[in-house]
Order: C-alpha cells, then sequence, then structure tokens
C-alpha cells in the first residue's frame, strides 16, 4: 500500500468516528426526556417511606395488640400442657356409671345472678352436665356440679340485658340452661351473692377464645348449645322423669341479669379475678 492509500485509509476511520460520536444521545437530554414524560414520577418520587399519618395508625395497631397479647398471657390456662391436664384431671372424675361416657368438653365462663364472671370447664356425658370449677395455677378440680340431663327443660341464647333502672352493661350473648322451670328462685336467694341454689347456669365465651384454633373451637358457645340440646332430648327420651313433662324447650330471647348496681361483679369483673390469672409478684 502507498503512502498516499495510507493517509486516505486514516483519513476514512478518523471521519467515521468523529461520526459515531457526534450522533451518541446527551446524558442530561435522556433525564429531562424521562421525567418529561412522567411526571407523576418527577412530582412524588417514591421513596419507600409512609406517611406521618399511616406510620401513626400502624404504631397504635402494634401497641393496641402488644397489649393484648401481654393481658392474654397472664391466663394460666394458655400455659403450654396445662388445659390438656385440666381435661384428664376430670375425665378421671366423671362416673362412668352415672354421667356415662364424655361426649364434649367446652372452655366457658359463668355468669352468676350477680354479674361475676366465673372460669370453668363444661362437660357433657351420655346422662350429665358438668360444670367444673378449675384450678390452673394449682392443677386440681376444687368444685363439680352435676345437672342431670333428663332434668333439663329449657335452654335459652340471646343477647344479655338487665333490668331497666340497672347501671349495668354487658356486650356479647350467652346461653342459659334451666333443670326446673316451676321453681322460682326465693328473696333471700336473688340478695345473696354466694346463693347456689339457683335452678339454671348462665354460660358464655372465655376471653382466651381468639387466641388459636383450638380454644375457638373449646369456647364455641353456639355448637355447646346444640351438643347440648341434642343430648337433653336423648337423655328425656330413653330416661324420662316420672310426674315432670319430657322434652327440651329452646328459646332464643334476651338473658335478663337481675343485678342493678353490682359494684363487687364490676370491680371482680375488671380484674378478672374470677379467672386463673397471673398477678405479678407480691412481696418485700
Amino acid at each position: 500500500m502507498s503512502q498516499t492509500d495510507e493517509e486516505s485509509f486514516k483519513a476514512v476511520q478518523l471521519d467515521q468516528s468523529a461520526a459515531n460520536q457526534s450522533t451518541k444521545p446527551e446524558p442530561e437530554a435522556l433525564q429531562v426526556d424521562s421525567s418529561e414524560a412522567d411526571p407523576a414520577r418527577s412530582e412524588a418520587p417514591e421513596t419507600g417511606e409512609r406517611t406521618p399519618a399511616s406510620s401513626e395508625t400502624d404504631q397504635a395497631g402494634r401497641w393496641s395488640s402488644a397489649v393484648d397479647q401481654f393481658k392474654l398471657k397472664r391466663f394460666f390456662v394458655l400455659r403450654p400442657g396445662t388445659l390438656d391436664h385440666a381435661i384428664e384431671d376430670l375425665k378421671h372424675l366423671v362416673n362412668q356409671k352415672e354421667d356415662g361416657a364424655v361426649q364434649g368438653v367446652w372452655l366457658l365462663t359463668e355468669i352468676d345472678h350477680w354479674n361475676n364472671e366465673k372460669e370453668r370447664l363444661v362437660f357433657i356425658t351420655e346422662n350429665s352436665l358438668l360444670i367444673c370449677k378449675y384450678d390452673f395455677i394449682m392443677l386440681n378440680c376444687e368444685q363439680i356440679q352435676r345437672v342431670p340431663l333428663n332434668f333439663v327443660d329449657r335452654i335459652t341464647h340471646g343477647a344479655f340485658t338487665f333490668p331497666p333502672r340497672s347501671l349495668l352493661k354487658r356486650e356479647g350473648e350467652g346461653v342459659r340452661v334451666f333443670w326446673d322451670r316451676l321453681r322460682e328462685p326465693s328473696f333471700s336467694s336473688r340478695w345473696n351473692p354466694f346463693a347456689v341454689d339457683y335452678p339454671y347456669t348462665t354460660l358464655t365465651y372465655h376471653p382466651v377464645r381468639s387466641v388459636n384454633d383450638k380454644l375457638t373451637r373449646l369456647c364455641e358457645i353456639n355448637t355447646f348449645r346444640e351438643q347440648l340440646t341434642a343430648a337433653a332430648q336423648k337423655a328425656h327420651a330413653q330416661n324420662p322423669v316420672p310426674g315432670k313433662a319430657n322434652g327440651v324447650l329452646v328459646l332464643n330471647q334476651p338473658i335478663v341479669i337481675e343485678a342493678y348496681v353490682g359494684l363487687m361483679s364490676v370491680l371482680g369483673n375488671q380484674n378478672k379475678l374470677g379467672y386463673c390469672l397471673a398477678r405479678g409478684n407480691v412481696g418485700f
């Protein structure tokens, strides 16, 4: 190749590289075009940070959830293995000849005639309704109330109400089981907070029913009512009581609690005195 051809070849390469460099887009122009094409992005860029209102709402929700979890953890029935141990203990106390086999177990709250809440384990057997007071701290049974199923004559379910002049209020619904519809509580029993001769019992949901699926099933008051109705009707058919109308009357109506002032129940229910609860260290 001659010297003239080499000079022309180099000139062509230089001209082509210069042309390629001149056709490259400017970086600044790309940035300007991107922002103009997407004005919403330039006005409100996504920084990944939440607004103050949403962060305050989330913080309040987390705080409320933490408080609720702390309150629930105080119940001894939630300690690992405690509930299963209590159920097994009470099953050994069931009289197979008198009560028959166990058909269902529930963790419920009993409400007395003065609106006091009491933690209860309730058993439905072939022949009996057993309402058990169990100490989940010391792991022993303190009391069992036995009601023959062929004596159960009425079951009502509905929302709780109080007399017109009562100062008390209670949310939710429950079930009231009657076993002697002809007998009314005496005047002295109505005004005695420790009376136990009432011909009925009132039951409602336990506070720990929303912790997990197992407790939701154990605390379901409607399932309890349905199984109790079926078991009582079967007991009436197999073992009728002489001189007593057989069958179970099921009513959907408000459950009246005849309490008016109830200062003791207000303090007791707010502090969960009717439950086995961890109440902190007491000492010096």
